[in-house]
């Protein structure tokens, strides 16, 4: 029996079929360049299969559970929900296996590139080989992206658990869900699976989302806690056992917490193991793989993209822009000497937290923009119990905060409300550009919607200015009047 493998040599060698993978792939492949793909597990990665597209098909089942217990502010009825886990299940998959084929193999071996559905390592410096190919190339992109890790808590190991990857698929619907870790992840499936019927409690070691705006963060959690979720956090966690019915969490301060399912939801660890990273020359730790500020690894031929590199991904976005960063400057080669390298630097990269309401943000805080700038920056505020859409439809939860120099330049910005992932987009816009405030003042909005807050929170940097009892429009009014 022959042992010798198919052999390839290549433009772009990519591991790991997730977003920044495939989008790599499909621009290179359409381009015309040899491209050869590996992924021993789902084509789509963590998204399609186990988080981004998954998580929102099961947070709208959410939603309509809870708008069919809210009515009686509007005049209508309202009902416990009747809840079909099974249904509610079918309806996942569904939504994956639509979206499916637009990651499929058969997809990306029609743009012309090779697709070996096995795991891959690298052998030397410039060769990268799986169970039946080896492949060498003139650049590497390594996108294995990350997998759900554990923290240290003593019994955890000994405890059947949930993670992302398997929540969606629980045999039973829990009757009471604990969740280890109080960021996006645990905040949106403990809310959702307490709209579903689930009592939920969720525990961890920091208060939760500790890097948002203080004030938004608080909207946020208080809206869980309406609805019945419990928390604990900060809490220290001493032991976490199973008993016969049972599973525990034993608090430090003695609280004892008892479920029926656990869901660890408290944090992600990049791809990195397996690679033979070490036979590449690649310099990578546990926080994944060392890249410069245009992806490239220690060694020349070899790139990172999305939550394989270190300190630069964590959302499907950013795996996105990786690929976009990448494909200008493998194969856009004049316009990056003309224009330079593109950066694939991600300060203003918005992040939303797809809960209700929902908690939004991009570039600095403000606590981060002061300790960079001090007393140059300034924040504008509108609160949605002011905007006449949010009054109208009885959900004026939070406002729009934004962060600004002393030259009216965004800095950052957060939003917490419903639809606030899509506002964020005009914060976005504004980073993008370079705009000054002043020309999200300017923005005209159809009326009533929830993005005049956008416009109502810019003007108001200059209202003092404008209406103030020393403004240069209420000086010259007066004078006018004289001639009137």
């Amino acid at each position: 029996m022959s042992t010798s493998k198919t052999e390839y040599d290549v433009d772009l060698c990519v591991i790991g079929a997730g977003s920044a993978g495939l989008s790599m792939v499909a621009g290179a492949a359409q381009i015309g360049r040899s491209v050869v793909l590996f992924e021993g597990a789902e084509m789509g990665g963590d998204c399609l299969n186990h988080g981004c597209v998954p998580s929102k098909a099961i947070l709208k089942a959410g939603k309509v559970a809870q708008a069919r217990r809210e009515g009686a502010s509007l005049g209508v009825k309202p009902v416990e929900p009747e809840v079909n886990w099974e249904a509610v299940k079918a309806h996942i998959q569904g939504v994956i296996a639509t979206i499916a084929p637009m990651d499929s193999v058969e997809r990306f071996e029609g743009f012309g590139a090779t697709v070996i559905s096995e795991y891959a390592h690298f052998v030397d410096e410039k060769t990268v080989e799986s169970d039946t190919t080896r492949v060498r190339a003139k650049r590497f992109v390594v996108a294995t992206g990350s997998r759900a890790s554990a923290p240290p808590i003593p019994g955890l190991d000994k405890v059947d658990y949930a993670t992302n990857e398997t929540i969606f698929s629980l045999k039973t619907f829990p009757s009471h869900l604990l969740i280890i870790g109080a960021g996006p992840i645990g905040l949106e499936m403990g809310q959702t699976f307490r709209r579903l019927g689930a009592k939920v409690t969720i525990v961890d070691i920091a208060p939760p989302l500790g890097r948002n705006e203080p004030e938004h963060a608080r909207v946020l959690v208080e809206a869980l806690q309406e609805e019945g979720v419990t928390f604990h956090a900060p809490a220290a966690t001493k032991e976490i056992r199973k008993t016969a019915k049972n599973i525990i969490i034993e608090l430090e301060n003695g609280t004892l917490i008892k479920g029926s399912h656990l869901l660890v939801a408290a944090g992600r660890a990049p791809a990195v193991d397996d690679l033979g990273l070490d036979a590449a020359g690649v310099k990578f730790d546990k926080r994944g793989i060392e890249t410069d500020g245009n992806l490239r690894t220690s060694n020349k031929r070899i790139y990172g993209a999305g939550d394989v590199v270190k300190g630069m991904g964590g959302l499907t976005h950013i795996a996105g822009f990786h690929a976009g960063q990448l494909f200008k400057n493998f194969f856009l080669l004049p316009q990056a000497l003309n224009k330079g390298f593109s950066s694939a630097k991600n300060d203003r990269m918005p992040a939303a937290i797809y809960t209700s309401p929902e908690l939004a943000n991009i570039g600095l805080s403000e606590a981060q923009a002061r300790e960079k700038f001090g007393d140059r920056v300034k924040t504008v505020e509108f609160h949605f119990d002011e905007n006449d859409r949010a009054i109208a439809e009885r959900s004026t939860k939070g406002g729009v905060k934004i962060v600004v120099n002393h030259k009216g330049k965004v800095l950052g910005g957060s939003i917490v409300g419903e639809h606030a992932g899509e506002m964020i987009h005009m914060l976005s816009v504004a980073m993008t550009g370079g705009m000054k405030l002043s020309k999200l003042a300017q923005i005209i909005s159809p009326y009533p919607t929830r993005s005049e807050a956008v416009k109502r929170a810019a003007s108001s940097l200059y209202t003092e200015d404008l209406f103030g009892p020393n403004a240069m429009p209420r000086k010259t009014a007066a004078f006018w009047a004289k001639f009137h």
